[in-house]
């Protein structure tokens, strides 16, 4: 039995990063009727708009790729992980990743600094633990399955927030949630992994960060959710954006502090409209998060 415990806290442990890192970009519904995507506005280019309208702009051509290859990092206080792979958004989230974690909770476990593979589909989220963990506490299996139904089930408001960040999400919507502030300014133009792009940065306030990005969710689940953001300490997150000449998200960062330390996520994007093919693991070599729980 101690072997199960162990890697329930493991499961636990890596899932709750690997669900969030790079994938549950801030995002919101598409707002304001500025006309951005006009052919006036695509031949004047950046420089020419408001940073509203490039970001408009931005948002509309950054969701109409569907896809992309993704690298980033993300630090939530003691712990931080690295990530690279491939997701498309055509139709819910898709994706590929290596994905590495150190520090935290993780810190002491078999897991700590050696890649993992994660793969996400529409419904759920597959992460690959290693030999450690599927001898000692998988029964030989070496995948362990967040089903996003149940998350929602187990964790209440916040589960049901992760749910619809990861059936609905996709980059642009981290361009659009600066969008609804209608708070954003220019800070000039920098280079991106060798890419001209223009940065843009803007300040959200965290209790009305739920209430702009979900699409989902019940009234009475968005303002039980923003009190759990309220009571963590976190006020207000600022999210910085890239965007390249064909006015396309190249990067993006979110910084926010919260009485469990700082979090900072730094995202890159790259090579739209990349094929993505993700093959779900064979159910042989697969334990459901939820059995692991009631065992």
């Amino acid at each position: 039995m101690r072997g199960t415990h162990v890697g329930v806290r493991w499961a636990i442990a890596a899932g709750s990063v690997v669900l969030m890192v790079g994938l549950t970009a801030c995002g919101s519904e598409k707002s304001g009727d500025d006309k951005a995507g006009d052919k006036a506005g695509e031949k004047s280019g950046q420089s020419a708009m408001s940073p509203l309208a490039a970001l408009k702009l931005a948002s509309q051509q950054t969701d109409k790729k569907n896809s992309a290859k993704v690298e980033g990092t993300t630090k939530m206080g003691e712990q931080n992980s690295q990530m690279s792979g491939s997701m498309d958004w055509a139709d819910g989230i898709r994706a590929n990743m290596s994905i590495t974690q150190n520090g935290g909770a993780v810190a002491s476990s078999p897991i700590a600094g050696k890649p993992m593979d994660a793969r996400y589909t529409p419904d759920a989220m597959f992460l690959n633990m290693g030999d450690e963990f599927a001898a000692q506490a998988g029964g030989g299996k070496h995948w362990v399955k967040y089903d996003y139904d149940v998350l929602a089930q187990k964790a209440g408001p916040s589960g049901a927030f992760l749910k619809d960040q990861m059936q609905n999400n996709n980059p642009s919507r981290s361009v659009e949630l600066l969008l609804a502030t209608g708070k954003v300014k220019s800070v000039g133009s920098e280079d991106v992994k060798g890419v001209k792009a223009t940065h843009y940065t803007g300040t959200v306030k965290v209790s009305e960060i739920a209430k702009m990005q979900s699409k989902e969710l019940s009234q009475s689940d968005l303002d039980a959710l923003q009190k759990q953001l309220e009571s963590s300490g976190m006020d207000t997150e600022t999210i910085d954006l890239w965007v390249d000449g064909e006015n396309l998200l190249v990067k993006k960062r979110e910084q926010a502090t919260s009485n469990n330390g700082a979090y900072d996520s730094t995202v890159y994007y790259s090579d739209y409209g990349t094929t993505v093919t993700v093959t779900e693991p064979t159910s042989s070599d697969t334990v459901d998060f939820q059995d692991m729980l009631q065992q």
